[in-house]
């Protein structure tokens, strides 16, 4: 190779490795600017424990956080590199990113004329920061538990020659089709209308498989569209049209924007549209299931909220080396969230009844397992559970720190005092 050649393809190496970082560059860029993108993200929390979630983001994420007067929802701007932390918040239900939001939305006087408003409104909004943050989500969203359904009546081949292999019809259909032609098969048949008639069939045949071929090509197609559907939840008595009527006009002009497929049931995008009063927000769900669904395994007749559990247990402030009781725990939904939450306490649950005795043990030993195969071996969790009556306790005076517990009579209630601080508190 002579001087001039090999001083050409070291330039050409150089431009080559020049290119390929200034893409790799590029893309770092992409992503980090959309990491850096601000978003609002809403979240529903237990009614009356608004404050408490509050609270709980200032403190995690540092973000300052908005209580609507529609009761149960708070509003926080993020970045969409902190979304992981989002979902890791132990007060919130279910979290949605905000597309646009109206505090003073003006209805029209009739229903035609706000349902023509609402079909108008989805070709008006901002959707492409939203929907940037929906996709970044898939990642972090904890996927609904489906069941899979046994086909029962699956069995339709036939037994070959006494050995037990089955085909399926197309399978057959497809040797009949391919194994012969049509007219090879119609040499054999010298009668007219026999041959007509083998003609009928065979032909049947093939336009079947057409139609088979056709269909499942038009469901790979379609499996590349997006499965939507609009959920609106509506509060407020000054409105002329119901919440069904605004989910259809809306959801009809969403879908005509973005050539979408409507699906009730298996839906890749929740488009939410939450009306209160005067108020419009649209919004895109960012769960699928509650995060509520975490500790418990074993249920009860009514087994508390982990969400509930963590804004009682919050409320009392547990410092460390806390005894931490749960006198009438049932499935341990307290004492187990506080055990995940505040690791530096030491939390017992009991009660009275063996069986919820054991479906708290149960929680706590399904919640060890899953602890262990996501994060390794580890010492375990600082809880315990014991069958006592609450009328007398086996506990030394001035032992226990704190006591909350759901009371398992009348309407659902919950009572929490500290026992030092003699704070006393008691909602329904």
């Amino acid at each position: 190779m002579s001087d001039g050649e090999e001083a050409t393809n070291h330039l050409l190496d150089g431009t080559l490795h020049e290119s390929q970082a200034s893409v790799q560059a590029a893309e770092g860029g992409l992503q980090s600017e959309s990491a850096r993108l601000p978003v609002t993200i809403g979240a529903t929390v237990p009614t009356g424990f608004e404050q408490t979630a509050a609270d709980e983001v200032r403190e995690k994420l540092g973000s300052a956080c908005r209580i609507s007067k529609d009761r149960g929802k708070i509003y926080f701007d993020i970045s969409v590199e902190s979304l992981a932390q989002v979902h890791s918040l132990r007060s919130v239900d279910n979290l949605f990113v905000v597309v646009q939001e109206f505090k003073d939305y003006q209805f029209k006087s009739t229903k035609e004329e706000v349902l023509k408003d609402f079909e108008d409104l989805a070709g008006k909004l901002s959707w492409s920061d939203p929907l940037k943050v929906w996709e970044m989500n898939s990642s972090f969203k904890k996927k609904k538990t489906k069941r899979k359904k046994i086909n029962q009546n699956s069995n339709k081949g036939k037994t070959d020659n006494g050995q037990g292999d089955k085909k399926d019809e197309r399978d057959v259909k497809k040797e009949l089709t391919g194994s012969a032609s049509e007219t090879q098969i119609l040499d054999y048949y010298e009668n007219p209308a026999i041959r007509e008639e083998i003609s009928t069939l065979v032909g049947d045949d093939l336009a079947s498989c057409k139609d088979e071929a056709d269909e499942r090509s038009k469901e790979e197609a379609d499996a590349s569209v997006l499965r939507f559907r609009v959920t609106c939840n509506r509060a407020g008595e000054k409105h002329c049209f119901t919440s069904n009527e605004a989910a259809r006009d809306f959801g009809g002009a969403v879908q005509e924007h973005f050539k979408w497929k409507a699906d009730m049931t298996s839906f890749d995008v929740e488009v939410l549209l939450n009306i209160h009063d005067n108020e419009v927000l649209v919004g895109i769900a960012l769960t699928e299931e509650s995060l509520h669904r975490r500790n418990i395994t074993h249920f009860g007749p009514t087994t508390l909220r982990s969400t509930l559990a963590y804004g009682m247990l919050r409320l009392c402030a547990p410092q460390p080396t806390d005894i931490i009781i749960d006198p009438m725990c049932g499935t341990g939904a307290i004492p187990i969230e506080g055990a995940t939450e505040w690791s530096n306490c030491f939390h017992i649950a009991g009660d009275n009844n063996a069986l919820a005795v054991n479906r708290a043990a149960n929680n706590i030993a399904s919640l060890l397992t899953k602890s262990q195969i996501k994060e390794g071996p580890s010492w375990g969790l600082p809880i315990d559970t014991v069958q006592w009556d609450i009328c007398s306790l086996p506990l030394r005076t001035g032992s226990v720190d704190i006591i909350v517990t759901d009371m398992p009579f009348g309407k659902r209630r919950y009572l929490e005092w500290d026992m030092y601080g003699e704070r006393y508190i008691q909602s329904g």
